[in-house]
């Protein structure tokens, strides 16, 4: 794999050189623009505003535009002044548990790899020190003219390194979640619950791009000058009326699609324990109460039954 960058991990005095490998690639399908009239290409030339002529990349440089519109121009030399350290290192500047993480920093992926044999050593002791300490490490380095910040991980026997977003571009989830005062019934939640079961686990090796590979049969079909395959349209989601119906619907549509004989879903729904607004308080535990019925059998249940008693609070669950 040809690397895109080259430099050195700062891990306290330690230092390892390494190369800079992109971990993902794109299977996307890209197209040019084109004149419909006869197919030739669109190209766009860098034009001066003022001046109305292009200009050869020799004569093009930096500037930038602040609040009122006015351009700064700002050059090279100005930014070979700048104080920054990581210019050619991947500096090391905590060990953190990965769960400190949060999913939503996190950007483009590299692999690290050693550069040369004096590297073997030192790249090891850091790939073993990750796996012991079952952390992941917080780094600071530059690429493409901006300093980033970074974590590195153990991937088998390799080091990959994860971009981070700063945390101040991370934006909060303000405005995003329902402001509507929604109830959510027991027995909702216990139908999601068994959606969730019936539809399972995923090999995530087995997920594939459909549109895609749709796609690449359109344009295999007009290159070679048949006509493009027709797909059937998706089915169209209607507006969600009655929410248990559509949970139950979803059900039985899960286990026909996973060859399961349809059953009663009512029947095979299990409630879960969960902790509510009362049991969350600090008030004196509730007695067990001794009316309480044991779960329907399952003929083909995957957990064991739960105990025949529960415990009960002072408000009765809605159905």
């Amino acid at each position: 794999m040809r690397s895109i960058w080259n430099g050195a991990i700062s891990f306290g005095l330690v230092s390892i050189p390494i190369k800079l490998v992109n971990a993902t690639e794109s299977h996307s399908v890209s197209f040019r623009q084109i004149h419909t009239e006869d197919g030739g290409r669109i190209r766009y030339r860098k034009v001066c505003e003022l001046e109305d002529r292009e200009v050869s990349g020799a004569e093009i440089g930096k500037g930038y535009e602040d609040a009122d519109g006015t351009i700064i121009p700002i050059t090279d030399d100005d930014l070979s002044h700048l104080p920054i350290p990581t210019a050619r290192t991947i500096e090391i500047v905590a060990f953190v548990p990965a769960d400190r993480i949060d999913p939503l920093q996190m950007d483009a992926a590299y692999y690290l790899a050693a550069s040369g044999a004096p590297a073997a050593k030192p790249y090891v002791l850091l790939r073993e020190a990750l796996k012991r300490s079952n952390k992941v490490a917080i780094a600071k380095y530059a690429l493409r003219g901006r300093e980033r910040l970074g974590m590195l991980r153990v991937v088998g026997d390799a080091i990959a390194m994860h971009g981070l977003l700063w945390p101040d571009e991370v934006r909060p989830p303000e405005g995003v979640a329902p402001d509507l005062d929604v109830t959510v019934r027991d027995k909702e939640l216990d139908l999601a619950d068994a959606l969730m079961d019936t539809l399972g686990e995923v090999d995530l090796a087995d997920l594939h791009d459909e549109y895609r590979e749709a796609l690449e049969e359109v344009i295999a079909a007009k290159a070679s000058g048949e006509a493009p395959p027709q797909t059937p349209a998706p089915a169209a989601g209607g507006k969600v009326l009655d929410l248990m119906a559509a949970l139950e619907s979803s059900v039985r549509a899960a286990r026909e699609s996973r060859g399961e004989p349809p059953s009663d879903v009512d029947a095979e729904v299990r409630r879960l324990p969960r902790k509510t607004a009362a049991a969350q308080k600090k008030t004196p535990a509730a007695k067990k109460s001794a009316t309480a019925k044991k779960p329907a059998a399952k003929s083909t249940a995957k957990k064991t039954a739960k105990p025949t008693t529960k415990k009960t609070t002072s408000r009765k669950r809605s159905a």
